[in-house]
C-alpha cells in the first residue's frame, strides 16, 4: 500500500501545475549584459530585470559579469523566461542583510514562473541573529545550477512550485531548506554550520492532498559533528527523502525531529535510501522516520518527480541584441 500510496502522489504532483503551463519560447534569447563597470547594457541586475516587458514571452538571458552585487533583488511574477547567469559561483556574488519577516527580508525573490539561475551566489548576511532568507522561490518551474546560496537560518525559502536544483551549495544552521515546494536537489552540497541542534529542512506540507516535498539525490551532507538533524515538520505532513546521499557525522544519530510535537510522528514521511557515511547509520533513527526498499525509494530517483522533462530546458544557443 506505501507503494500505491508513493506512487499516486507522484502523478498527481506530476501534473499539478499543468493547467498554469506557459508556451516555450524559441531556443533564441534576447541578451542583456550587466556590468559594474558601464561596460554592459546594465550596472545593477535589477535594471536589466526591470528592462524586461511585463508578459513577456522570449527566453531572456541576463548576463552578470564578476563582481559583488549589493542588492535586493526581485523577478516579478509577470515577467517569466528570465535566466540570471554569472560565469562563476566564487566570483559573482548578489548580496544583502536583512531580517525578520521570511517574505521581505530576501536577498533574492523569485515570484515569475520559468526562472533559471545559474553560477551566482547569494548570500544574506544578516546572521545568526534571526531569519535571514537568502533566495526565496515562490514561483513553478525554477531551476538553479551550480549556485552558492549562504546564510545562517531559513536560507532558501523553497515556498512553492516545482524545483530544480543541480550542484549548488546550501549553507545554513536552522531550517536552513524550509517551505513547501516540489523539489529536487541533485549533486548538491549541504553544509550545516550548528554547533548543535541544527536543522536541514523544515518541510511544509499540511495535508496528504498536497503534493510537495523535497528529495535530494546524490547530495553530500557537511558541517561539524553531531550537531545537525534532517529534517523537522513545520507542516504536519511534512515529507523529505535522501537517497544515495553521503552524510558526514555532522549528522546526529537519531536524524530526524519531531519540533516537539509528537503527534506527527504518525503523519510525516521521512525516508532513506542506499545513503552512506557515518552519519547514515540507522541503529539510532527515530521509529517514525523509514528506511526505504528498491521499489518505495524508485518514484524519487530522477526527474519524474517534479515533471521535469515539460519544462527543464538547456541553455539558449542564439542570441540576440536587447533593445533599450
Amino acid at each position: 500500500m506505501a507503494v500505491v500510496h508513493i506512487l499516486l502522489a507522484l502523478v498527481l504532483l506530476s501534473t499539478t501545475y499543468v493547467c498554469s503551463s506557459l508556451a516555450v519560447p524559441s531556443s533564441d534569447a534576447v541578451l542583456i549584459v550587466v556590468d559594474q563597470s558601464g561596460k554592459g547594457d546594465y550596472r545593477t541586475i535589477q535594471g536589466a530585470i526591470n528592462a524586461v516587458a511585463s508578459n513577456n514571452s522570449e527566453l531572456v538571458y541576463i548576463s552578470i559579469k564578476p563582481g559583488i552585487y549589493r542588492e535586493k533583488i526581485v523577478v516579478p511574477a509577470d515577467k517569466p523566461f528570465i535566466t540570471l547567469s554569472g560565469t562563476a559561483g566564487t566570483n559573482t556574488t548578489i548580496t544583502w542583510n536583512d531580517g525578520g519577516d521570511i517574505f521581505d527580508c530576501p536577498t533574492v525573490s523569485v515570484m515569475a514562473s520559468d526562472f533559471v539561475a545559474k553560477y551566482l551566489t547569494i548570500q544574506n548576511e544578516f546572521g545568526t541573529r534571526g531569519k535571514g532568507i537568502a533566495l526565496r522561490v515562490s514561483a513553478d518551474r525554477a531551476a538553479f545550477y551550480g549556485c552558492r546560496i549562504l546564510s545562517y537560518q531559513d536560507t532558501l525559502l523553497d515556498d512553492f512550485g516545482r524545483h530544480y536544483y543541480y550542484n549548488c551549495y546550501i549553507e545554513g544552521a536552522t531550517d536552513f531548506i524550509c517551505g513547501n515546494a516540489a523539489s529536487l536537489f541533485e549533486s548538491c552540497q549541504l553544509n550545516s554550520l550548528a554547533k548543535n541542534l541544527g536543522t536541514i529542512t523544515a518541510q511544509h506540507r499540511n495535508s496528504p492532498s498536497e503534493n510537495t516535498g523535497f528529495v535530494f539525490l546524490g547530495c553530500r551532507i557537511t558541517g561539524l559533528a553531531g550537531g545537525t538533524v534532517l529534517g523537522r515538520p513545520w507542516g504536519s505532513f511534512s515529507r523529505v527523502i535522501y537517497a544515495n546521499t553521503y552524510m558526514s557525522n555532522a549528522i546526529s544519530p537519531y536524524g530526524w525531529h519531531d519540533w516537539d510535537d509528537p503527534s506527527k510522528e504518525r503523519t510525516v514521511y521521512y525516508g532513506e535510501y542506499r545513503c552512506y557515511g557515518p552519519g547514515a547509520n540507522r541503529s539510532k533513527r527515530v521509529r517514525w522516520s523509514r528506511e526505504l526498499s528498491r521499489d518505495e525509494s524508485a518514484p524519487f530517483l530522477n526527474k519524474t518527480i517534479i515533471g521535469g522533462r515539460s519544462w527543464l530546458r538547456p541553455t539558449p544557443t542564439h542570441f540576440k541584441t536587447h533593445v533599450k
